[in-house]
């Protein structure tokens, strides 16, 4: 018990330790749940490793321009995810369940992983490495066309709800378009959805988006940054001299496996990492 009781503490303790006033420590855990403390006989709380942590994810999710209730959310889940082991039942059945064009069970399999999972790791770990594989298994004619448009519109779907109003707050705000000829969106969507999980604003104008319709939004949303996505590597050849005129209007940033520094110092941008959660990561920290 000695061990257990060496471990806890006061909250004027954690507000030293974490570098937190204590009154915004006790608004935290009124409003968001953040803190889960233990009571002494005489009604003291006692704060644990996991409140520690869970403050200092808040405290750095607020460095990064969040706000209080999205920073609050954020550290949670990761502490959720930490606490939870991955769902590899859940990713494979997935797969399957996509393979063999059952809605239902896909479903399912995604209500189970964004149960378990933050955003991030669902991204990161399930959903792209997948569409990666399809595409290598559509390559090698061991995967249908059909396959891969179920499979991509299913997806897309469940995505496009979660994006749902990723347009409202106060960050700062992205404006999110796919190269001229770029038909596969979904690494876009996923980024858009990593970046308004960091606090931004999305405006989203999607797959094969002539150049001067990106002008025309730049121009007229003036966002904190453009991206612009191409997979295929011919993506940029003809347009990366026409995005100058983009760069103009707002900070450029070039992304998807077609980006590369060449075209990006064609473009006047900037190419951002090649992993949408990295990419996303990177943005927030220049902060547009």
């Amino acid at each position: 018990m000695a061990d257990v009781a060496e471990k806890l503490l006061r909250i004027g303790e954690l507000s030293r330790r974490v570098g937190v006033p204590v009154e915004s420590l006790r608004a935290w855990e009124r409003r968001y749940g953040l803190l889960s403390p233990s009571r002494t006989q005489g009604g003291f709380r006692l704060y644990g490793e996991d409140d520690l942590a869970r403050v200092l994810a808040m405290r750095a999710n607020l460095e990064r321009g969040l706000s209080a209730a999205e920073a609050a959310r954020l550290a949670l889940a990761e502490d959720a995810a930490t606490e939870t082991p991955a769902p590899v039942r859940d990713a494979s059945d997935l797969a399957q369940a996509l393979d063999r064009f059952d809605e239902a069970g896909a479903q399912a399999a995604l209500d189970g992983l964004f149960s378990a999972l933050t955003l991030d790791v669902v991204l990161r770990e399930v959903l792209l490495p997948y569409l990666r594989e399809l595409g290598e298994r559509w390559e090698r004619g061991e995967a249908s066309v059909a396959q891969e448009h179920f499979a991509s519109n299913l997806l897309r779907g469940r995505l496009t709800a979660l994006a749902r109003s990723w347009d409202r707050g106060s960050g700062p705000r992205a404006l999110l378009a796919c190269a001229e000829g770029e038909l596969h969106d979904l690494p876009l969507l996923c980024f858009g959805l990593a970046l308004r999980g960091r606090g931004w604003r999305i405006s989203y104008l999607g797959a094969d988006t002539p150049v001067v319709s990106v002008v025309e939004a730049a121009r007229t949303l003036a966002p904190q940054a453009v991206v612009v996505s191409g997979t295929i590597s011919s993506a940029f050849d003809e347009v990366a001299g026409r995005l100058r005129e983009v760069a103009l209007h707002a900070p450029l940033y070039l992304s998807g496996a077609a980006a590369t520094e060449a075209v990006a110092r064609r473009a006047h941008g900037v190419v951002l990492d090649s992993d949408v959660v990295g990419a996303a990561e990177e943005l927030s920290r220049r902060g547009g």
